[in-house]
């Protein structure tokens, strides 16, 4: 039986906003936070492949993997109970960059296991790692360059995230492929020169 196309884009729109609203309950009705869980542990989120996930080839969508992503860095938040202390600041997160590598195809039904860790930070950008497995078997990885703003206008320093969150005092060393990265794209940090403004 042949499917009409407007029926199947509507199908996967539905599908789509029903990722989306996955991610505002996430965000705006958090899960409970993780007793003892740290700034520098590893959050999991696991989640299921629906048929709006899918693309034409019957795996799953790349901005798929990304909005499953989105889900996992707001329960990280959650885990730390990290809502409670950023929204009476007006502070809340936001992609200043990013960079997947697919390794493993997702398939319709499978179980998705979104792991999400900070690997570190400097002045201005949070680094983070999330890889999404299934089974162990590692389908998709990101790195991810965090930064914070306040609604009032200005972005916070990392740091000053960190201690909100009582985290150390001091950066873990980048991983390499992470600190190569941020150079790549232009977010890492560089101290400015006594005669140039400070960097924001």
């Amino acid at each position: 039986m042949r499917t009409h196309p407007e029926l199947s884009e509507t199908s996967s729109s539905i599908y789509q906003v029903t990722r989306q609203i996955a991610l505002a309950f996430a965000t705006f009705a958090p899960r409970r936070p993780q007793p003892g869980f740290g700034i520098l542990d590893t959050s999991v989120y696991n989640t299921r492949v629906r048929p709006g996930d899918l693309d034409i080839y019957v795996h799953v969508n790349n901005a798929v993997y990304l909005n499953m992503m989105d889900s996992g860095r707001a329960h990280f938040i959650a885990d730390l109970d990290g809502y409670k202390l950023l929204n009476p600041r007006g502070w809340y997160p936001v992609v200043a960059a990013s960079s997947v590598t697919y390794r493993r195809s997702l398939l319709l039904g499978q179980q998705a296991q979104v792991r999400t860790r900070i690997v570190g930070w400097d002045p201005r950008i949070v680094y983070l790692e999330q890889e999404i497995y299934h089974r162990e078997q590692l389908a998709a990885r990101a790195i991810i360059a965090g930064r914070f703003l306040a609604k009032k206008g200005g972005k916070v320093p990392a740091p000053d995230v960190m201690a909100l969150f009582d985290g150390p005092t001091t950066s873990p060393e980048l991983p390499a492929d992470v600190a190569g990265w941020a150079r790549a794209v232009g977010v890492a940090y560089r101290p400015p020169s006594p005669s140039s403004t400070p960097e924001q």
